[in-house]
């Protein structure tokens, strides 16, 4: 897992750890870091983007995920992922937030054909109810817990 703010550090850290043949998951930072890391490519999975959003408006809810860079994602054969482990930790309020992000989130990805992972989670059968319930489809889902 990968966890810098700096995009020539996180290069870095790629290049280091492509040859152990690891699954390479960097974690969402700013904005323009996600921009950048997402057009570098050569890692598998963005995680937590709906975590480096910025603060949310009261008409627009801002994710930390667009079209755009859903397809930058899809053209590049990067996931977005999800942590529930992360997401059990927090408080009622901000996890509800969270989720409405995640949910948004899943939207942009199934439009754009964007793959989506879980992590950290311990029961297929639940993963796959938390799945359904946020609105995606039974074919995408089961295909996200491949």
């Amino acid at each position: 897992m990968i966890n810098t703010p700096n995009f020539e550090e996180a290069k870095d850290l790629i290049k280091k750890q492509r040859p152990l043949n690891k699954k390479i998951i960097v974690i969402a930072q700013t904005p323009e870091f996600n921009r950048k890391i997402l057009e570098y490519g050569k890692f598998d999975t963005l995680l937590s983007v709906e975590n480096s959003a910025k603060k949310s408006s009261l008409r627009q809810l801002d994710s930390g995920l667009n079209e755009v860079l859903a397809k930058i994602a899809l053209k590049n054969n990067i996931s977005i992922g999800i942590n529930l482990l992360e997401l059990k930790k927090l408080e009622k309020k901000e996890k509800a937030e969270r989720l409405t992000k995640i949910r948004q989130n899943m939207d942009i990805c199934e439009k754009t054909h964007t793959k989506i992972s879980l992590l950290n989670y311990h029961n297929k059968k639940n993963a796959l109810s938390f799945l359904l319930s946020l609105g995606l489809s039974s074919k995408k889902a089961k295909k996200v817990l491949e």
